[in-house]
């Protein structure tokens, strides 16, 4: 089992002799040939650099986070922190990992588990792949700066990144959470957070479930025993939609975390780090990767002492995303910003024709006018997204529907370039006891869709067809 490694040593002696660790550990992991050239700031920062690599040892930092803290600053983007951050689509093109001395256009796949040391009594900037990895701080850096958090953490799956957040409550504090959040979430909640005993709560002996969109609702359930206020916004299926900025407010005057699930949105459409979040969690297998090819979560985290409990959770735990894994998503992510704007284009339009066919009782989507939380959601993100939902009034119609449709696959999961579709009470959310699910307004009836990158009026035509043929 792999130890967790310090830097500071190895920091501190810089001002002692910085030469000799930095060109110790260069001549470990680079070739001879190599060239380097050295030079002292005035602030005690020694940058080696070359034309394609540069390795900054900050000696003001506290090295404890992570074991590959050293390579937290390579970026060029985050070392030019007076520049202006260019568009998300333009940074995720141009995101330069700065690990390859040769220059790779594609970042290197550190497929290893374990690291050669440059010493037998110093560490080097990893050791072991579960505690740090290259590859992985890539696609960790990059989701940072997307998110403009001070750290964020890839976890093998939404879940286990969940999973994590739910292990900073303690005995007798209290999880608030949104009573339309995805039925994964709520299941961990209210099935494998009460086993372990650290919540307790007078409403059904395990967490308080709220309306988010009803901010005096929320306002009743937050006390001084809460310390996690859980929600997403806009919610699975149901596209409800909350006051982030306020329910932040309310989580912090009694001193409680707020983890926000942006998902849906995606950093592309909103920040919520920004709005007063905390924490924001990604299902990453969903619109980051968006090839249906992958499972990972992503914990992007405002403030160190929570991201060292965190990056402590991750590591202890094991939790952390294989290397190949993160190598996938690096690739995917690239034309992350093309796919959520193409996706919301067609959802827009698909929202507008189901609103109008007679055979649709209700569509769920913030982007059309009649939706109650739309300007809300309007004044906290850039847009509604790919993901919708609709009511037919009739199990037996939603059923032939989902089953009719040639263009959309009949899964779980949503973001993908592929158009995907579900009767979530039988499948994403199957495991929410019928009474709850019923009294939320998520019925048997209600389809859910992520609309992909098809040509819109092909996806158009074919729902069209499913609702036209259907039993009346």
């Amino acid at each position: 089992m792999a130890s967790s490694p310090t830097l500071k040593p190895f920091v501190s002696s810089l001002y002692s002799d910085p030469t000799r660790h930095c060109g110790s550990l260069l001549e470990n992991y680079f070739p001879r040939s190599f060239q380097v050239k050295k030079e002292l700031s005035l602030e005690g920062k020694l940058k080696l650099s070359t034309k394609q690599f540069r390795l900054n040892c900050l000696g003001h930092r506290d090295m404890d986070v992570s074991a590959s803290v050293l390579a937290d600053s390579v970026t060029d983007a985050q070392l030019d922190v007076n520049e202006e951050d260019p568009s998300i689509s333009t940074l995720l093109m141009n995101f330069d990992s700065n690990f390859d001395p040769y220059g790779a256009m594609s970042t290197p796949l550190y497929q290893t588990a374990t690291f050669k040391q440059p010493l037998a009594t110093e560490n080097g900037p990893y050791d072991y792949t579960r505690s740090g990895n290259p590859t992985r701080d890539v696609l960790e850096r990059l989701l940072a700066k997307l998110e403009k958090a001070d750290r964020a953490f890839c976890f093998t799956s939404g879940m286990a990144a969940l999973s994590a957040v739910a292990n900073l409550v303690g005995t007798g504090q209290e999880i608030v959470a949104g009573d339309d959040i995805y039925g994964g979430s709520d299941r961990l909640l209210s099935q494998v957070t009460p086993r372990t005993g650290v919540v307790k709560s007078k409403l059904l002996q395990m967490f308080r479930r709220v309306n988010t969109s009803d901010l005096s609702e929320v306002a009743k359930v937050i006390g001084p025993k809460t310390k996690l206020v859980w929600l997403e916004s806009p919610t699975n299926p149901r596209q409800q939609i909350a006051d982030i900025r306020r329910i932040a407010e309310m989580a912090h005057t009694h001193g409680a975390i707020l983890l926000v699930d942006n998902s849906i949105m995606t950093p592309v459409l909103s920040r919520p780090l920004e709005l007063g979040a905390d924490i924001v969690m990604h299902s990453a297998t969903k619109f980051i990767a968006g090839h249906s090819d992958l499972m990972a979560g992503v914990l992007a985290v405002k403030g160190e002492s929570l991201a060292k409990e965190l990056y402590f959770l991750q590591n202890a735990v094991g939790s952390g995303l294989a290397p190949f894994d993160c190598w996938i998503c690096l690739r995917g992510i690239k034309i992350m910003a093309l796919r959520v704007e193409k996706q919301q284009e067609n959802a827009q339009k698909i929202a507008e024709f189901l609103s109008s066919h007679p055979r649709v009782k209700k569509v769920n989507y913030a982007g059309l006018p009649n939706h109650l939380g739309r300007d809300l959601h309007y004044s906290q993100a850039k847009g509604a997204g790919s993901v919708l939902s609709f009511l037919t009034g009739s199990l037996a119609l939603s059923k032939h529907i989902v089953e009719t449709t040639k263009y959309f696959s009949i899964t779980v999961s949503f973001g993908s370039v592929k158009s995907l579709i579900s009767l979530p009470c039988f499948m994403s959310h199957a495991s929410i006891p019928s009474a709850v699910r019923e009294a939320r307004g998520l019925t048997e009836d209600l389809v859910r869709l992520s609309v992909g990158i098809e040509d819109v009026e092909d996806l158009i035509a074919d729902l069209d067809n499913a609702l036209r043929t259907g039993p009346l």
